[in-house]
């Protein structure tokens, strides 16, 4: 024998009934005996209730009750033949004119008892199981509907009846016992007190009905068809990647159903729990799918926990004081006072030192709570030993459940780790000496965010998604989102990294999609879709949205960007960017951003600053990081510059590199922004910061590369005429250093703590001599690498190679 039981959804149309009906003709052939269990049609629980209020305060109820009827009566013209159509149109319009007459009573008293509103509900699963049975009836001749409350005896706990299961149990397997030819329709939710008035079961009533049938008739196994997958590692709502498990401990199931996990109740798994009846959560529409199984014992799986559960909306009632420490039977009183007033306690937490108590109650309970508080307690809160309460509130309870936790080192560690790490503040922690769960109270606004880090940080398996808001469309920009395409395969496989770009913006346009937007065809959206750029607006939509594992990239060259690192940082941001311009503003300002990185938890990469793609921050922070002590640092940082002094050989003019240098695109429209040396100057001074020094740009010694006479020209034509006219300068330079076996180089150093940049000849026995095209190089010199430095060389300029450093620091965040 099985119980199947069929939620709202699954009862709510012609079309899903169908399934139904394939679902039971299947079992029907393959020999199996059920009982069915049915909900209410889905939303006439809500209806009804709405009616019921409605009629409570004299307000007209009949067009909701004409709605109830004419959804059935157009089941039944769908679903039965017409010849047999008439006595279930007569039953259903009995039920409802029932309804009508107690709506009505409710309307002349303006009253609604609970006892009124548990017969007024009652009605919505009696019209759909029996229609239900009524349509099965055409294929299974042995059908029969059964109202539960025959079955079901409880108390006179209107609205949330608690059953009397010997005597129930009884009674059922009585019924079933003289029933056994018969294809048993049950409604769900309802049963009946001792004088037979209705009552009904609470929040998920049908599972609980189905679990009591099946546990009174020791049934092989209970189904919960629903319209989801079975039970799912979170929410798929809000966690996209959430997916459907297999099998789930008795204990699992309780935890994750108790902490909002809306696919089963917790009361429903007590009867089979006892019995030990395995209960399948299945998929009407998606039979296909095995379903979860929940049981006694369970295989063990390769996740450290089975799903992460929420309720969305709790308060926290905090109480302290001096009264309590020590006090016998102070908590007892508390929250047997609150029990007695059937306010219900989700999670409490206390101090070891007996100081303070916090709960977790709903919120429509706390104006309750905070009176009966202050009613029980007056007299220690006018003596001072109890503080007033303070009450928090727009909370979250995120819980973590599964069986594996047990005795597993670092999983609450891993768990304050990815909240931490997005900005997410606890309020309240509880964890069970079981260690099946860990349950932390958050902000309600924080709760989607929340659920997705969690996933990602325990179920890695599925992939890390990075959320990506990118500003600058240029060369960088747009080879940055080829690259992201390309590589997007290879990251899910090889890095278990998923890159989301959610946001697109340049100095024209912007877009935002949480989903993400489409790379192959981004230039088409943003100008399709985009809206009219406002950085300020773009950094505020990126706060609000509060995706998690956010990462904010600047691949512009504009003094505007840096000014909001600061906030994206407190707004637990990570920031990845090729523009030099904040790092080399005032020493105060990069101390300000680093600071505030590294206390927010969040990551702030900056690798093309000095050399494009080259590892050359990286191998700095990792030298010091590791203690070696840096003794010097060579370093030729600039693409332009590098080109033109590898090329000012042999006959070559001064004069005709630069001016190849600039066709080649090589330099700036004007080659005195690159040949003045500043951008070089900037870049050693954001790796001397690096290196552990309060350098300012004033600190920072530059020489010349030009003639004041080339500097002081006043157009780039006017440049190019002095250059031609200090040839002699230039080839003199030449000639001293062929001369002498060197060759010129702009070199930047830092020794000792002072940086410079200057014009130097150097011979074949130093690394710069070789260098060739416009590559970039440095020289670290450090206790270990003392007689042979460490040089790192490759090209300094170009969109391919300063966007593969952008990339690459992004993927260093995805692996933080």
């Amino acid at each position: 024998m099985k119980v199947v039981k069929f939620g709202g959804t699954s009862v709510g149309s012609g079309e899903s009934i169908r399934c139904i009906l394939n679902i039971l003709q299947q079992k029907n052939s393959s020999g199996e005996k059920f009982i069915v269990v049915s909900s209410a049609m889905s939303g006439i629980t809500n209806l009804l209730t709405e009616l019921a209020q409605t009629a409570s305060t004299g307000n007209d109820y009949k067009s909701g009750l004409t709605e109830i009827e004419q959804k059935h009566f157009a089941v039944v013209k769908e679903m039965i033949e017409v010849k047999n159509q008439n006595p279930v149109f007569t039953q259903i319009k009995i039920f409802i004119n029932e309804l009508e007459d107690l709506l009505q009573g409710v309307y002349s008293l303006r009253e609604l008892s609970l006892q009124s509103k548990d017969l007024i509900l009652s009605y919505g699963e009696k019209c759909s199981t029996f229609l239900l049975s009524q349509i099965a009836r055409q294929y299974f001749a042995e059908s029969m509907f059964v109202d539960a409350t025959q079955l079901i005896k409880t108390d006179s706990n209107f609205g949330n009846a608690k059953v009397d299961i010997p005597r129930t149990e009884e009674i059922i397997r009585e019924f079933v016992s003289s029933h056994k030819e018969k294809i048993l329709f049950v409604t769900g939710f309802i049963a009946s007190n001792d004088e037979n008035r209705t009552t009904t079961l609470g929040r998920g009533g049908s599972d609980y009905t189905a679990a009591i049938i099946g546990a009174s008739v020791e049934a092989e196994e209970i189904e919960l068809w629903s319209d989801v997958d079975g039970m799912l590692t979170a929410d798929p709502r809000v966690v996209k990647k959430a997916f459907s498990l297999s099998e789930l401990s008795y204990t699992e199931a309780m935890e994750l159903s108790y902490f909002g996990a809306k696919v089963i109740y917790p009361p429903a798994m007590i009867p089979a729990f006892g019995k030990k009846i395995p209960i399948l959560l299945k998929n009407t529409f998606n039979t296909e799918f095995q379903g979860t199984r929940v049981q006694e014992c369970i295989k063990k799986t390769p996740y450290p926990i089975k799903g992460i559960s929420s309720i969305n909306e709790i308060s926290l009632f905090n109480i302290t004081g001096s009264g309590m420490i020590g006090k016998i039977g102070f908590s007892g009183k508390l929250f047997s006072l609150l029990a007695r007033e059937q306010i219900n306690v989700i999670l409490i937490t206390q101090s070891s030192s007996e100081h303070s108590i916090t709960f977790a109650i709903e919120p429509k309970d706390m104006a309750k709570a905070r009176a009966l508080f202050h009613s029980e307690f007056e007299l220690e809160l006018e003596t001072n030993k109890l503080n007033p309460p303070i009450i928090e509130e727009h909370l979250s309870v995120l819980a973590i459940v599964g069986e594996n936790m047990k005795q597993t080192p670092g999983i609450s560690g891993k768990l304050f780790h990815a909240l931490g790490r997005n900005g997410i503040n606890i309020h309240a922690i509880a964890q069970g000496s079981s260690e099946y769960n860990i349950s932390v109270i958050i902000k309600r606004k924080n709760i989607s965010k929340a659920l997705n880090t969690v996933h990602d940080a325990f179920f890695k398996e599925l992939t890390k998604t990075l959320h990506v808001f990118s500003i600058g469309t240029g060369n960088i920009g747009s080879t940055l989102f080829e690259q992201i395409q390309k590589q997007s395969s290879f990251l899910r496989e090889n890095n278990d990294i998923e890159i989301k770009v959610a946001g697109i913006a340049n100095s024209r346009k912007m877009l935002i999609n949480e989903d993400g937007i489409e790379l192959n065809q981004w230039k088409d959206l943003l100008d399709q879709q985009g809206e009219t750029a406002s950085l300020e607006e773009f950094v505020n939509r990126i706060k609000l949205l509060n995706l998690s594992n956010c990462v904010f990239i600047d691949n512009t060259a504009s003094p505007v960007p840096g000014k909001f690192y600061h906030q994206l940082f407190e707004s637990n941001v990570s920031v990845v960017t090729c523009n030099k311009i904040a790092n080399s503003s005032s020493y105060k300002e990069y101390k300000l951003l680093k600071d505030t990185a590294r206390r927010r938890g969040v990551d702030f990469f900056y690798e093309t600053n000095v050399g494009a793609g080259l590892p050359i921050i990286r191998t700095l922070k990792d030298l010091m990081t590791s203690g070696d002590r840096i003794l010097k640092i060579e370093a030729i940082l600039s693409g332009t510059i590098s080109y033109i002094f590898n090329n000012f050989t042999g006959d070559a003019s001064f004069y005709d590199v630069v001016k190849k240098a600039q066709e080649l695109g090589f330099t700036e429209p004007d080659p005195r922004d690159d040949l003045s040396g500043k951008d070089f100057m900037r870049k050693v001074m954001i790796l001397a910061r690096d290196a552990g020094h309060t350098t300012e740009e004033k600190d920072v010694k530059l020489g010349a590369i030009l003639p004041e006479s080339c500097i002081a020209a006043s157009s780039v034509d006017a440049f190019y005429e002095e250059l031609k006219n200090s040839d002699a300068y230039f080839n003199d330079l030449k000639e001293k250093a062929r001369k002498e076996n060197k060759v010129l180089r702009y070199i930047g150093k830092l020794e000792d703590g002072k940086a410079s940049v200057n014009l130097e000849m150097v011979d074949s026995s130093h690394p710069f001599y070789n260098l060739s095209g416009s590559d970039n190089i440095i020289s670290f010199t450090t206790e270990r690498y003392k007689f042979n430095p460490l040089v790192v060389k490759g090209p300094g300029a170009g969109a391919e190679v300063t966007a593969a450093g952008v990339f690459a620091d992004l993927i260093n965040v995805g692996a933080s």
